[in-house]
């Protein structure tokens, strides 16, 4: 029963007049080898059982202690967050961490910037309105940084950075600049398209918006609302429009 397709074979073959004998000591080598075959797969499925692949290993081990780290810090704080708390929330060795981070300021920041690429490579939403796609994108901005899981590892970093000029040129370098290119790319798309003013320096524009967001924020100044970055963007958007 485990090899039909064999009798479907010898049948054929003893019709057409090829010797029984023959075909049967065919057949029962080709059943031999074919047993040999499967006990061969069965023993490398226990092995790969027995022994994981070490990439997957590594990933799973290396995801369990990102979020173990972004929880953390939003339960005890920075201060009191630790590489031995990270390692005991993720249920690894110490030694791994270390291993692959330094402090537990690049593992946060690590955590924290998955996906990045994802989003700059996705860009900013063009639909021909510049105001209303600022708008929209800036509205999913509020919500994000007013959301206490996000506030948490993004306060901790800022605080870190100001003492760690490394720790903060790779979060530039890693986070905000990515964000700050794609409202760049899509300043740049609104001036071809004569939206905004030819000699408009993109990069300060893009600043006018994000600053005063950034520092309602961080400083607490004022509350992050939608009412608040809708001004924000009609009024940067005044002096950049064409004159005349």
């Amino acid at each position: 029963m485990e090899f039909p397709f064999l009798i479907v074979r010898f049948t054929s073959e003893a019709r057409r007049g090829v010797s029984l004998a023959s075909t049967m000591s065919e057949t029962v080598r080709l059943v031999k080898a074919i047993r040999l075959a499967f006990r061969l797969a069965r023993l490398r499925r226990m092995a790969d059982k027995a022994a994981p692949d070490s990439t997957r290993r590594s990933e799973r081990s290396r995801r369990a202690i990102f979020d173990a780290a972004l929880a953390l810090v939003g339960e005890v704080g920075y201060d009191k967050l630790t590489i031995e708390g990270i390692a005991s929330r993720a249920g690894v060795g110490k030694q791994t961490i270390y291993r692959w981070w330094p402090s537990k300021a690049a593992v946060l920041l690590d955590a924290f910037t998955v996906g990045v690429e994802d989003y700059s490579a996705q860009g900013l939403p063009d639909t021909g309105d510049l105001a209303a796609d600022l708008k929209a994108v800036l509205h999913a901005t509020v919500d994000e940084f007013n959301d206490p899981a996000f506030q948490a590892p993004y306060r901790a970093l800022a605080a870190a950075g100001a003492n760690d000029e490394q720790l903060s040129r790779t979060f530039v370098a890693r986070l905000m600049e990515p964000g700050t290119q794609v409202y760049i790319d899509r300043l740049r798309a609104a001036r071809e398209a004569g939206e905004i003013a030819d000699g408009v320096d993109l990069r300060i524009a893009t600043e006018m918006m994000l600053s005063p967001f950034s520092q309602r924020w961080l400083m607490r100044t004022g509350e992050l609302t939608y009412d608040f970055v809708d001004t924000l963007v009609d009024q940067a958007l005044c002096g950049l429009r064409p004159r005349g």
